[in-house]
């Protein structure tokens, strides 16, 4: 999420009570959560092991619960807790909308010759392209953006909250969601599918895909253009997949990986690791189709083999 201007690193001390490490007037232009950072955000990290990937990230500004120096280039922002802070910066500058009674926001745009079925929820400030066609039922939360030509049929709903909440000794804490979901040209989703917002960046999905129904895609990831999704894959969060990937039904994708281009995923893969362009894989995990194949054609021999075994055993 980007700021509407720059702040100081004093500034954003300030505002969280936070002891400041760096140039007072070290720049501050916005906030990502560590898989979507860039030069000018604040980025919390609160775990030691994890303190050296956050301090060598793109983010410029560090709120951290540990007193240390900070690299060249950096400032820290030390805290006591850096998750409730970076919760506490994302309400004070996230967007706030008086609360809406209407089924379309009117701050929602719809584009030339869309056609917008009854019983559809348009968020404040969703915009809509042209010659879309959103069915019955959809929701669309708050900033969200659909390009040109784009078709979701009932029950979808883009840009619920992402999944990312911390586990405290009573209860788990909620990151709060800032970022939009990105639909673009010529996207078509099915019945009854999520598409959650990006936590702090955006969720996209790229020109030309097609999702079919009951499908989910997390926080913040980023699909290629024209791939496909047969019914009931699940994407977890900051999943990168590559143009013309095809995923079918019932495939599983972990956080945190990439799907190169071409990738093809058969049906109820588990996918935990990054895939390789262009190649077809099978399996949980998931490994080149050909040689899980090949392993499961030997698995079914295992009881021939142990009868061999046996009658060797007997002689």
């Amino acid at each position: 999420m980007k700021f509407s201007r720059l702040h100081t690193l004093k500034e954003i001390a300030e505002l969280l009570g936070a002891e400041a490490v760096g140039d007072p007037g070290h720049p501050v232009t916005g906030l990502n959560e560590i898989h979507c950072v860039e030069e000018g955000d604040v980025v919390f990290v609160d775990h030691p092991k994890y303190y050296g990937k956050a301090l060598n990230c793109a983010a410029t500004t560090v709120l951290i619960n540990a007193k240390m120096q900070a690299p060249a280039g950096k400032a820290l922002l030390v805290v006591k807790d850096p998750f409730s802070a970076f919760n506490r910066l994302i309400t004070h500058f996230k967007p706030v909308y008086p609360p809406q009674k209407e089924m379309i926001a009117p701050s929602a745009k719809v584009g030339e010759d869309s056609v917008i079925m009854p019983g559809v929820f348009l968020g404040n400030g969703v915009t809509i392209g042209r010659g879309c066609l959103i069915h019955s039922g959809v929701v669309i939360y708050e900033n969200c953006h659909l390009g040109d030509h784009v078709i979701i049929h009932s029950g979808t709903v883009i840009g619920a909250d992402a999944f990312y909440f911390k586990k405290r000794e009573s209860h788990f804490e909620k990151l709060i969601s800032c970022g939009r979901v990105i639909i673009e040209d010529d996207v078509e989703i099915g019945a009854l599918c999520s598409v959650d917002r990006g936590v702090t960046a955006d969720t996209i999905v790229g020109r030309g895909t097609k999702i079919d129904n009951h499908v989910q895609i997390g926080h913040d990831t980023v699909t290629g253009e024209m791939c496909l999704m047969a019914s009931q894959v699940g994407i977890s969060g900051v999943v990168k997949v590559g143009n013309r990937v095809t995923i079918w039904g019932q495939a599983g994708v972990s956080s945190d990986i990439t799907i190169a281009d071409g990738a093809v995923v058969l049906a109820q893969s588990g996918v935990g690791m990054n895939l390789e362009a262009g190649k077809s894989y099978f399996g949980t995990p998931a490994g080149d189709a050909r040689e899980k194949m090949r392993e499961l054609a030997q698995v079914k021999r295992i009881p021939e083999i142990l009868e061999k075994l046996k009658r060797l055993k007997a002689d």
